[in-house]
């Protein structure tokens, strides 16, 4: 009995910790778990028997692999679809493709992909956009297992408790029902959303960016309008140069053709949306093979000053190849080869492997900063990097090779194949959510042996004053979401699941449809910001109000909850 009332005392701390904020989830989960140690709950094998639980693993994995994925041309291309459409058009095209790529990839990867995409179109405004981004990933999360970490967290707790794993498809069904009218919903709903780009001032952070028009581009024979390079957020045509002969401004009717150089002035970011014409070689691009990218800082003394980038061979001197350069607010003029050097100029990089050692680099440069943002890989590597990603689900599924094997193979051939560095995968390895979910596996464990859960559990049955088992299932969904929304969905999760087999255990009924109640109503995250990761990078995105998530979330809750109190009883049986 005392250790039930001291495990309360340990999951009461925990949710209040959470719900306030004094650390991050991650270091209260290991807080509560090593307090469940350090009195005597649990031993320290079965403490560390949780972090190599099958489904973390495998979640391990697929975060890993996305680093390569996100390098692809596959997410770029979506920005097609932000074009000149109306916003109910515009938003269904985004939304349908948003949830179909959450639905086998990291929903946060994909936001985060997609954010800038929707920040610099030119036709509809962000804000009238992100918050429905983020709501269409969490939708597309509950197509498929591996369509968000909660999934695989929910089932890595599953074969703990000696049950049958989830099915990859096995509630693809509700989710596709959520899928199809949370969007025409959001269609709806997205006039709602203010209009928050009116009196921001985008950052003037003027780099000079080169390409020229290769010879068998689909830009030739169309005007600059019509081949949308004018006017794109962040980045401007300041000058076209053919035959010699340089021509600026550049008429928005000019016929673009084959050997055409063009330069264009913008910020860091804009450095992407070069990836999205084809036949748009841009200065650098030999170097480029899905690497970060860098930004260095020419130092006073530096040995570059007075001279161009042509002229002291720079790619074979440093193993790096010059994207752009940026000389403080001054709006930079001429071929990038050509631009004479200054201290204080800044460089934008795509770096060699001999980069980093180099012994030049600390004596030329002030300062050298890694940046978020990466090239894409080019093409052999694109389509291996797909390939690979759905050869390996398709064996999965087909039961020829299992996922985590096949995800191990895959990532070797990754690194072999320079998709992705081993210091990407180590600065990626997604440590905080291994903490979270081994921890919250013996705390699950813990509240399931000791009969805390099951007290919760009767606890939940009083309030709904023994109305049956399908009461008790909509109680179950109802505290995941209210869980959802006060802390995270990984933590609600964690809390819920113990409670959820409990209540099925106690009415004698199959725990599937207990199990989906946690599994939907943790990716119930529409009324806060703070529930859900992609719905804070969005928050602060697209410059959001509280007020702006109830608005659009509460509806989506409604008819969210609605549909999966109806259909999960329906196809999975008490």
């Amino acid at each position: 009995m005392a250790d039930i009332w001291l495990l309360a005392v340990i999951v009461v701390s925990l949710v209040f910790g959470l719900m306030a904020g004094v650390a991050s989830p991650a270091t209260l989960f290991l807080i509560a778990a090593i307090a469940t140690y350090l009195l005597d709950m649990v031993t320290i094998e079965a403490a560390l028997a949780s972090f190599t639980n099958a489904s973390l693993v495998t979640l391990i994995l697929l975060i890993l692999t996305t680093a390569a994925l996100e390098k692809t041309s596959l997410l770029g291309r979506l920005s097609q679809v932000i074009g000149s459409d109306s916003l109910p058009v515009t938003m269904a095209k985004l939304g349908f493709s948003t949830a179909i790529l959450s639905s086998f990839t990291n929903n946060t990867a994909v936001v985060g992909s997609l954010i800038s995409v929707v920040r610099r179109n030119q036709t509809h405004a962000p804000s009238k956009l992100l918050l429905p981004l983020s709501y269409a990933a969490i939708l597309g999360g509950t197509l498929t297992l591996i369509g968000t970490s909660t999934n695989l967290i929910v089932n890595s707790f599953v074969e703990n408790a000696g049950l049958t794993p989830l099915g990859f498809f096995e509630f693809t069904q509700v989710g596709l029902v959520i899928v199809v009218a949370g969007i025409a919903l959001l269609v709806v709903l997205a006039r709602l959303l203010p209009d928050t780009t009116e009196g921001q001032q985008d950052e003037n952070l003027p780099y000079l960016l080169e390409a020229k028009v290769a010879n068998h581009s689909s830009l030739i024979g169309s005007s600059v309008q019509t081949n949308k390079l004018r006017a794109l957020k962040k980045l401007y045509l300041v000058e076209l140069e053919r035959s010699g002969i340089r021509i600026c401004p550049v008429p928005p009717q000019m016929i673009l053709q084959g050997g055409d150089t063009l330069r264009f002035s913008g910020a860091v970011e804009s450095v992407e949306l070069l990836h999205q014409f084809n036949g748009l070689e841009w200065f650098g691009k030999q170097q480029a093979k899905g690497q970060n990218l860098v930004e260095a800082v020419l130092a006073p003394s530096s040995s570059l000053a007075g001279s161009s980038i042509k002229g002291v061979r720079f790619r074979e001197r440093y193993d790096a190849a010059v994207m752009a350069v940026r000389r403080g607010q001054l709006q930079l003029k001429g071929g990038l080869g050509d631009i004479v050097l200054q201290a204080g100029d800044v460089l934008l990089l795509t770096p060699g492997d001999g980069f980093s050692g180099l012994q030049d680099r600390n004596r030329d440069f002030a300062a050298v900063n890694g940046l978020e943002h990466n090239v894409r890989l080019d093409e052999p590597r694109s389509h291996w990097v797909l390939f690979g990603f759905v050869a390996t689900i398709a064996a999965s599924l087909m039961q020829w090779l299992p996922l985590t094997k096949g995800l191990v193979l895959l990532l070797i051939s990754y690194v072999a194949f320079g998709a992705v560095s081993i210091n990407e995968l180590r600065r990626r390895f997604p440590i905080e959510l291994v903490i979270i979910v081994g921890s919250a596996l013996n705390l699950a464990a813990l509240m399931l042996n000791t009969g805390l859960a099951d007290n919760v559990a009767n606890g939940l049955l009083d309030l709904f004053g023994g109305m049956g088992v399908y009461a008790a299932f909509i109680g179950v969904y109802l505290l995941t979401l209210l869980l959802t929304e006060m802390i995270t969905n990984n933590a609600a999760a964690a809390l819920a699941f113990p409670i959820a087999y409990a209540m099925a255990l106690h009415f004698g009924v199959d725990t599937r449809p207990f199990i989906l109640a946690v599994i939907f109503g943790a990716s119930a995250s529409f009324i806060s910001p703070y529930g859900y990761q992609t719905n804070l990078m969005v928050f602060n995105a697209g410059h959001y109000q509280f007020s702006d998530f109830v608005r659009v979330g509460l509806p989506l809750s409604i008819l969210y909850s609605g549909i999966v109190v109806l259909m999960v009883p329906a196809l999975f049986p008490f």
